[in-house]
C-alpha cells in the first residue's frame, strides 16, 4: 500500500512502513472512565477506527489495542464524592464509554487492557528504569529524572529548559527536578486501602503515564508502528510515555498520530469546562450513524466546532447517500453486488486519511448513481452502488450494515413502516377516487412529520427528512 501518514515525531507526512511485512501494530490511549464520555472523547476512537479498517483493506492484519484507566485521582475524588468504591465508579463509567464505542460502530480492539490489571508489568518497567539510572525513589514515590535522558522534550519540540514544572505533585521539593514525573505514586492518607498495590518501594499506585508504556510493551513488544491519541496527550503524556519506554530500552512507537479536539464555544470539549456534549445524550437527537458520519468526513486533525447546525447538516448529507443505497436495492432486488474502492478514494484515504476528499468522493458516486436510477440503468447502478458500499465499509457508515439496518428500536421502525405505508394507501385510494385534495392533504401531513414523498412509476416511496 502506498500510504502517508503525519507523523507528529517527525512533524512532517511520511510513507507507512509497518515494521512487519503485511502487518500492523496500532495503540491508541483509551480513556479515563472518571465519568460517561462526550463526543470530543470518542472522536479518537471513531478516527483511528477508520484508519483500522483501511490499514484491514490494505490487506494488512492488525493488532490493535486500547487502554482502559481504572485507577487516576480524578476517578478516586469522584467515587468519594459519590460514597462508592472507586472500582465501583470506574466499572460503571467503563461500561458507559463501551456503550459509546458499540453505538458509534466501533470495531472492538483486539485487546483493552486495564491499568489495574498490569501492577506487575508496571513494577518491571519502573525497576529496569531504576537500575539504568533513569528513575529514583523518595517516601514510597518513584519518580522519572527527565535530566538523565537527553532526548526529553523530541516528540514535542521542546527543550527541557523551556517546561513548566510537572504538574502530578505538589511535592516538587523531594524532587531532583520539578519538571520530573511520578511514575509511581506512594499511598496517601486517606486514600483507600483497595487502590494501593505493594512495590519494592512501598504501598501506591501508578501514575498515568506509565500504565500505557507497560501496557502497550505487554501486548505489542518493545516496538510497534503507530501510537495515537488525542491532540491534547502530545505533551505530557505522550512525552513521557516516550522518554520512559526509550530509557528503558525499548524502541516504542515508530510513527505518532493526534487527532483533533471537538470544540464547544471555541473551547475544547472538557468536563472540567463543564461545556460537554454526552454521546448518550446526542444519539437522541440524530441517529447514531449520522453522528459518526459528523466526526468521520471533517480531516481526523482538523478542529471540530460542535453546532447543532452543523450535526443537522452533517445528517442531511448522510440522509442522501442512505437514500441512494436504498433505492439502488430497491432497484436491484436481490442482485448481489460486488463492492469495490475507487482509486480516487483510495488516493484520498492513503494521503493522510484525507476523509473530506474520499467523502466527497462517496456523494460524487452517488450523484452518479442517481442519474443512473433516473435513466433505468441497472449496470451503471451496480457500479455506483459497488463503489458507495465499498467506500462506506471503509469508513464505517454502510447502511446495509446491520448495526445501522437494525436501529436502536426494531419495534418503532417496524410501526413507523406500517403507519407510513397506510397513509400511503390511503393517498393512493384518494387518488383513485379523484379526490386529489384529499391525497395532497396526506401528503403536506406527512411532509410536516419529516416524510418525503416521491411517485414514481413503480409506486410511490418515502424516507425520513429530520
Amino acid at each position: 500500500m502506498s500510504l502517508r501518514l503525519y507523523d507528529t515525531a517527525a512533524r512532517a507526512v511520511r510513507d507507512f512502513t509497518p515494521l512487519r511485512a503485511g502487518r500492523a501494530s496500532l495503540y491508541v490511549c483509551g480513556l479515563t472512565v472518571q465519568g460517561p464520555p462526550h463526543i470530543g472523547h470518542i472522536r479518537a476512537a471513531v478516527s483511528f477506527d477508520v484508519l483500522r479498517r483501511w490499514l484491514e483493506a490494505g490487506g494488512l492484519e492488525v493488532t490493535y489495542v486500547r487502554n482502559v484507566t481504572d485507577i487516576d485521582d480524578k476517578i478516586l475524588a469522584k467515587a468519594a464524592e459519590r460514597d462508592v468504591p472507586w472500582w465501583a465508579w470506574a466499572y460503571l463509567n467503563e461500561r458507559a464509554c463501551t456503550r459509546a464505542y458499540d453505538v458509534l460502530g466501533v470495531l472492538p480492539p483486539t485487546y483493552e487492557p486495564r491499568a489495574t490489571g498490569h501492577i506487575p508489568e508496571m513494577v518491571e518497567l519502573m525497576q529496569r528504569l531504576v537500575d539504568r539510572g533513569h528513575a529514583y525513589a523518595v517516601d514510597g514515590d518513584v519518580y522519572f529524572d527527565v535530566r538523565s535522558f537527553p532526548a526529553y522534550g523530541a516528540l514535542t519540540g521542546q527543550r527541557l529548559e523551556s517546561l513548566e514544572p510537572a504538574a502530578d505533585t505538589d511535592t516538587d521539593e523531594r524532587k531532583r527536578d520539578p519538571r520530573d514525573f511520578a511514575l509511581w505514586k506512594a499511598t496517601k492518607p486517606g486514600e483507600p486501602e483497595t487502590a494501593s498495590w505493594a512495590t519494592p518501594w512501598g504501598h501506591g499506585r501508578p501514575g498515568w503515564h506509565l500504565e500505557c508504556s507497560a501496557m502497550a510493551g505487554k501486548y505489542l513488544g518493545e516496538a510497534f508502528d503507530i501510537h495515537g491519541g488525542g491532540l491534547d496527550l502530545r505533551f505530557p503524556h505522550h512525552e513521557n510515555e516516550q522518554a520512559q519506554s526509550c530509557a528503558a530500552g525499548e524502541r516504542f512507537a515508530q510513527y505518532w498520530m493526534h487527532n483533533g479536539w471537538v470544540t464547544l464555544g471555541g473551547e475544547k470539549m472538557s468536563k472540567s469546562l463543564g461545556n460537554t456534549a454526552l454521546v448518550e445524550e446526542v444519539v437522541q437527537r440524530v441517529r447514531p450513524v449520522e453522528l459518526r458520519y459528523y466526526l468521520v468526513a471533517p480531516h481526523y486533525r482538523s478542529m471540530i466546532e460542535f453546532t447543532d447546525a452543523a450535526l443537522d447538516e452533517a445528517a442531511a448529507g448522510y440522509r442522501r447517500i442512505e437514500s441512494f443505497v436504498k433505492r439502488a436495492i430497491e432497484r436491484l432486488g436481490p442482485h448481489t453486488v460486488e463492492t469495490s474502492i475507487p482509486e480516487a478514494f483510495a488516493a484520498a484515504m492513503d494521503d493522510d486519511l484525507s476523509t473530506p476528499a474520499a467523502v466527497a468522493v462517496v456523494h460524487e458516486y452517488v450523484r452518479e448513481g442517481n442519474s443512473a436510477l433516473a435513466d433505468e440503468d441497472d449496470a451503471a447502478v451496480v457500479a455506483a452502488l459497488g463503489g458507495v458500499r465499498g467506500m462506506l465499509g471503509v469508513l464505517g457508515l454502510d447502511p446495509l450494515d446491520q448495526q445501522w439496518a437494525t436501529g436502536a428500536d426494531d419495534r418503532l421502525a417496524s410501526a413507523t413502516d406500517g403507519l407510513v405505508a397506510l397513509a400511503l394507501e390511503q393517498r393512493q385510494a384518494a387518488r383513485a377516487r379523484k379526490d386529489f385534495a384529499a391525497a395532497d392533504a396526506i401528503r403536506d401531513q406527512l411532509t410536516s412529520l419529516g416524510v418525503s414523498v416521491e411517485d414514481t412509476p413503480h409506486g410511490p416511496r418515502w424516507e425520513l427528512t429530520r
